[in-house]
């Protein structure tokens, strides 16, 4: 049965409900019939969001409100940077189906940098970059975080040290300092992205840096880095020999 056809025999004009189609036709079923690679993006956006709407304002199916959603974001690389609040314009989207959406896409990234991450030991910036540009790419708003490494360059923790503009002001050597003591770190890594897509850092980067590091090494402790993310692209202060 197509989509004309399940129109024509609703005499509401509404959508008939996913699981009202046939097998065939059904994301959930499909998936398992066939493997999650066969189904398109708006079938898989479809078993995220479970349920479509049957109200007085009218009915759509899950895979309708799918469609719409891509067709407002265009690609899904455009809607992993949607908040909850702009998924809920979309009609048939509630803050609960906004929160489905951006798990999913969540989990999706956090499974990209895990597998780039070789389980998060670094060997090198370049490991470290394709780590976190997935995590970091989307983010609307600056972002300092430290990464707390052992003696064997794998990760201890990762800290979240400011949000928003950076400055020498928001970014302070003791702030920085404290959660390393804390968990004993070997060596550090600085990251932080730039919305802008320009990686190339500013006067206040280079600034940070280099109070960063005079502070760390009179403490004794190793700053491997500073990584800026900018998009798909990234730049590291120790490959350009700043560091």
């Amino acid at each position: 049965m197509g989509e004309n056809q399940r129109k024509k025999e609703d005499k509401r004009g509404d959508y008939i409900p996913i699981n009202r189609w046939p097998e065939s036709e059904r994301p959930r079923e499909k998936l398992v019939k066939y493997g999650s690679e066969y189904l398109t993006n708006s079938e898989l956006l479809a078993i995220i969001l479970r349920t479509g709407i049957n109200n007085k304002k009218g009915s759509r199916s899950a895979l309708d409100i799918s469609k719409s959603l891509l067709s407002e974001y265009k690609n899904l690389n455009e809607l992993l940077g949607a908040s909850a609040a702009e998924l809920t314009s979309i009609k048939g989207i509630g803050t609960a189906k906004a929160c489905q959406i951006i798990a999913a896409l969540e989990l999706g990234k956090r499974a990209v940098s895990e597998k780039n991450g070789n389980n998060k030991s670094f060997r090198c910036s370049e490991e470290v970059a394709n780590y976190y540009i997935p995590l970091l790419k989307d983010l609307k708003k600056e972002q300092f975080r430290v990464l707390l490494l052992d003696v064997k360059n794998k990760l201890i923790k990762e800290v979240l040290i400011s949000q928003g503009s950076l400055t020498s002001s928001i970014v302070h050597p003791r702030e920085v300092i404290k959660p390393v003591i804390k968990d004993s770190a070997a060596s550090v890594i600085f990251i932080h992205n730039h919305p802008s897509g320009d990686p190339e850092p500013s006067n206040d980067d280079i600034e940070i840096t280099d109070r960063l590091c005079k502070s760390f090494n009179i403490m004794g402790i190793n700053v491997l880095d500073h990584i800026i993310v900018a998009g798909s692209g990234y730049f590291s202060f120790k490959q350009k020999q700043l560091i």
